[in-house]
């Protein structure tokens, strides 16, 4: 086996929220939605149609084109997941 050099290797209980929903211009996602006590409070969002995750709070969410960019989405869609996105992330607390 090679030698590593290991910047990070730790175990921790997370929390994952599965959910599907269709937005009024019936566009599906199926998101997993993991809480962590890594990344400053953010939530790990992961579009399971895609594959594509991202580490995102409330200032990814009012990053102009960040959701459109990162999951490959029109603006129109990239809106309405903000929309869901906005509730479900909420404000982040610092824990350390």
């Amino acid at each position: 086996m090679p030698q590593y050099d290991f910047m990070s290797d730790t175990t921790e209980d997370t929390t994952t929220r599965f959910t599907t929903f269709i937005t009024p211009s019936l566009k599906r996602f199926d998101l997993a939605v993991t809480s962590t006590n890594r990344f400053y409070g953010k939530k790990l969002i992961t579009d399971l149609q895609s594959g594509k995750t991202a580490i995102i709070g409330p200032d990814d969410l009012e990053e102009e084109g960040y959701l459109e960019h990162t999951f490959k989405l029109t603006e129109e869609e990239a809106g309405e997941l903000a929309q869901f996105l906005y509730f479900v992330v909420g404000t982040v607390n610092f824990t350390d």
